[in-house]
Parts: structure tokens; C-alpha cells; sequence
């Protein structure tokens, strides 16, 4: 690490710890430093690139339908970035992200030449939008299967997105994930291991959202559901919380996992047509104390 990354490091954590500046550098007020808890609403939501179920291209929907949820913190999917005529070659998640006032970040899993010289570059992937300033965020790589190439073989590949976000002060990891959409679970089976490896490296509380194109009861999700707290879970036995397809919702395949420590309080599938996709949302009671690594590497935003 060079000596200006090292000083602007100290002077992030600095800031930090009194309490008045995150790491993006946007100024906020300072918190009660004396309360023991923080509470905040997270949300997972496959947008389709922007198309409703009715196959219309609206970004406004989908900021719409975040904005109404009150969700603080929010993993997508499926987002595209000047990637096609689809979504009018625009930057989805710059866009939604103007629209509430929010941080961001995104995550391609695929990064291609553009078209022209003068057009910017052609990426799709996942993303983060943050009410919170995020500290730090990072591109990982898992296994996948490429949707690009005619004969797919598994490789390791961008596109499972982790953002250290300042909730008041409590330093959350913010996870956001994609995983296979093939019948075969195999290459999920990997993925899923792939993301368990990179978790041994982020100590603390941790959220993980996604699609996981997997049911609850699939074999290959069964880890996960060993190491987190399924949001869910706090609903009857007899509510399914299915989230595909938004048009005759008839599988779960979406969702909120939280580290043990993380109290959920509420979760919730609402019921749009701004996507083929449901979202889900989950309320969540954050402790204060051991928030594990803040800032590592030399990334800094």
C-alpha cells in the first residue's frame, strides 16, 4: 500500500469513529453513540432489467415500488449497464439511484468492448443501493457458467458483490448474489461454497441477499441455510413467500439471509408487476459492538 493510500485510510477511519463523515465522503449527522441497537430494512429484488410483466422497459417503477417499501438497503439483480437496446443502453442502477437519493454500487458479471469507441462499455450484473454511505465495496469472483459462450465450461467470474456499509455507525458487510439458473445444481452447489470461503474472510455480522434460482428444500442452498438466519423463517409454516413468477407466484427462490447475532423482526414478499420477479423485504435489529473489519486491501472507494 503507498503512503497517500495509507494516509487517506487513517483519516477514513478517523472520520468514522467520530462519527461525522462515511467513507464516500458524504456528511451525515452524528448518532446517539448510546444506543445499543439499529434497526434497518433490507430488500432483494431481480429486476429484470428494468421490464415489467407486461415486457415494458421503466426504471420509475422499479425506484417506485423500493421507494414505497421504505427499504433502506437494497440487493438487485439482474441490472443492466449501457448493455442494450432492452433497457435503452442506460446505467439502470445510476439511474434508479438518482431517483431515490441513494449511494450505490454495482457488480458486473459481464464486461464487454462497446459497440463504438465512443459508447460506453457493456456490462451486466448485480447491485447495491445503500440509504447509508458504503465504506468500501468489492467485486468477488465464484464459479459460473457462462450465458455468453455457445460451450460454457465453469470458471471463476466477477459478479458477487460485498459492500461495508455504515448503518449509524454499526459497520454492516452487504452481500448480493446471482446464482445458476439451470436445472443442473451442480454449478450452484459450487457457487455456494465459492461465497462460504469468501465469508471466512468478512468476521462480524453479515446480510446476504439474492436470487438464488434454487427452492428452500434444494440440497445445494442447504449451507446456507446451516450458516444463516433465513428471514423467512420468522413467518407461519404455511406461508410459501413465493417470489417467482410475479405474474402466478409459485415458487420461492428469492432471499434474505442474516448472520445468527441479527434479530428479524418482519419479512414480506410485496405483490408488483414492475418486474417478473417479487420483491422481498425483512426488518432487522442490528447490535452494536464487535463489527468485525471495516476497510481492507487497498481498495478504498
Amino acid at each position: 500500500m503507498n503512503v497517500f493510500k495509507l494516509m487517506l485510510r487513517v483519516a477514513v477511519l478517523g472520520m468514522l469513529i467520530s462519527g461525522m463523515v462515511g467513507g464516500s465522503g458524504t456528511v451525515f449527522a452524528k448518532e446517539d453513540s448510546t444506543g445499543t441497537e439499529v434497526n434497518i430494512r433490507v430488500m432483494t429484488y431481480n429486476i429484470h432489467a428494468g421490464a415489467g410483466s407486461d415486457g415494458v422497459y421503466d426504471t420509475e417503477r422499479i425506484a417506485k415500488v423500493i421507494e414505497e417499501s421504505g427499504a433502506e438497503i437494497i440487493g438487485l439483480q439482474e441490472v443492466d449497464v449501457h448493455w442494450g437496446a432492452r433497457s435503452n443502453y442506460d446505467n439502470i442502477v445510476k439511474d434508479i439511484a438518482e431517483q431515490l437519493d441513494m449511494h450505490y454500487f454495482f457488480a458486473p458479471i459481464y464486461d464487454f468492448d462497446p459497440p463504438s469507441e465512443d459508447t460506453p462499455r457493456r456490462q451486466f450484473g448485480v447491485a447495491v443501493l445503500s440509504k447509508y454511505p458504503i465504506l468500501q465495496a468489492t467485486n468477488h469472483e465464484i464459479t459460473r457458467l457462462s450465458t455468453q459462450n455457445a460451450e460454457p465450461k465453469p470458471t471463476p467470474s466477477p459478479g458477487f458483490a460485498e459492500a461495508i456499509i455504515n448503518v449509524n455507525g454499526k459497520i454492516v458487510p452487504f452481500y448480493v448474489t446471482h446464482l445458476d439458473y439451470r436445472g443442473d445444481p451442480t454449478v450452484r452447489m459450487i457457487q455456494v461454497d465459492d461465497m462460504l470461503n469468501i465469508f471466512e474472510d468478512q468476521a462480524g455480522d453479515k446480510i446476504l441477499v439474492g436470487d438464488m434460482n434454487a427452492i428452500p428444500n434444494a440440497p445445494e442452498l442447504s449451507p446456507l441455510f446451516d450458516n444463516f438466519t433465513d428471514a423467512w423463517s420468522i413467518n407461519p409454516d404455511d406461508s410459501p413467500g413465493f417470489t417467482y413468477s410475479a405474474l402466478s407466484p409459485s415458487k420461492r427462490i428469492d432471499y434474505i439471509f442474516t448472520s445468527d447475532k441479527m434479530t428479524i423482526q418482519h419479512s414480506e414478499v410485496l405483490s408488483t408487476l414492475a418486474s417478473d420477479h417479487l420483491p422481498v423485504i425483512a426488518d432487522i435489529t442490528l447490535a452494536r459492538g464487535n463489527n468485525g473489519p471495516i476497510l481492507k486491501g487497498d481498495e478504498l472507494p
